[in-house]
């Protein structure tokens, strides 16, 4: 193109469309925002009513109902006065991922375990829980050894777990059977808002991992170790999520085939983002950030200021 023919770019800062501090916006980016904003709600509904007018909550609930039916939770039978119903109710969250962005949205049916009688609808609850601690030093470990960790995420994680005792709660509100309206469901799987569903979970998933050779830690009950020949495999726990890594990548694709083949699971890839922390892994090392927790406790705070400010305003005027 002939000089004369250019027309020189005036790059000035006025010349700019929008705010400067947001970024650019990358084709990948904006991509990933239509993709999620399409298929997802942006609100989370307070109520039932206000649900069932949002057709993508409807249908995420629509999604755990049939979930239920998978893995054959419970069992519609009749109401009789000497059983002890416990109520159930509807929980709508927004998923999101380490950028804020809304990726999901998750109904989940509670049972309100306030209403449980210890010593009839449950027994033993407690169930060991990873601390943070114990995930950084298996990050530092796979640092040193070489070795990548990934991520995988269980699908109604304590609906996998049974139940020993007699429970019965009432059907989803809003999704009662038409054929018999006053029957109540006698669970097989703990549900979540059980007192004993944590436990049962946990020794579900155990008891799996130790029947496949799976050696549990003696401190940490929620880290579990399998070793082959010179080869290492190991498994960290919180509660549904799952973290793990080998020394030999044959390891983790048998982990991930026997895992998916006895729970309904899915892979997550790497490990970048778990318990508020962002991870880099790469071949230099592992870098760790907590932007989302410092966004987030930001927030927190200049609220808690404007509150203060507020009250000390209110208090001058009178």
């Amino acid at each position: 193109m002939p000089k004369k023919w250019r027309i020189p770019r005036d790059l000035s800062v006025e010349n700019i469309i929008g705010q400067i501090k947001k970024g650019v916006s990358t084709h990948s980016i904006v991509s990933i925002y239509c993709r999620h904003s399409t298929f997802v709600s942006q609100v989370e509904p307070k109520s039932i009513e206000e649900t069932l007018n949002d057709e993508k909550w409807v249908a995420a609930m629509h999604e755990k109902l049939n979930q239920f039916r998978r893995n054959d939770v419970w069992l519609l039978v009749p109401k009789s006065d000497e059983m002890n119903i416990i109520g159930t109710k509807w929980v709508f969250r927004n998923k999101l991922d380490e950028s804020g962005m809304i990726t999901r949205n998750k109904a989940r049916l509670v049972a309100k375990g306030y209403n449980q009688e210890e010593g009839i609808d449950y027994g033993e609850t407690f169930a060991p829980v990873a601390r943070l601690e114990a995930v950084r030093l298996l990050l530092a470990f796979s640092c040193m050894s070489g070795f990548k960790l990934f991520q995988m995420d269980v699908k109604s994680a304590f609906l996998n777990g049974i139940i020993n005792e007699e429970v019965y709660v009432e059907q989803p509100p809003r999704f009662e059977d038409y054929q018999h309206p006053n029957h109540v469901y006698k669970l097989k799987k703990a549900l979540y808002g059980l007192k004993q569903a944590p436990r049962q979970w946990y020794e579900r998933l155990s008891n799996f991992l130790l029947s496949n050779g799976y050696e549990r830690g003696m401190i940490d009950k929620t880290f579990f170790i399998k070793k082959s020949n010179s080869e290492i495999i190991l498994v960290q726990i919180y509660v549904d999520d799952i973290i793990f890594g080998a020394t030999k990548d044959s390891l983790c694709e048998e982990f991930v085939g026997s895992m998916q083949g006895e729970l309904e699971m899915f892979m997550m890839g790497e490990l970048s983002f778990f318990l508020g922390l962002q991870v880099k892994q790469s071949k230099d090392g592992i870098f760790l950030c907590q932007s989302s927790i410092a966004k987030k406790f930001s927030r927190s705070l200049k609220w808690k200021v404007a509150k203060k400010l507020a009250h000390l305003c209110h208090q001058v005027v009178i």
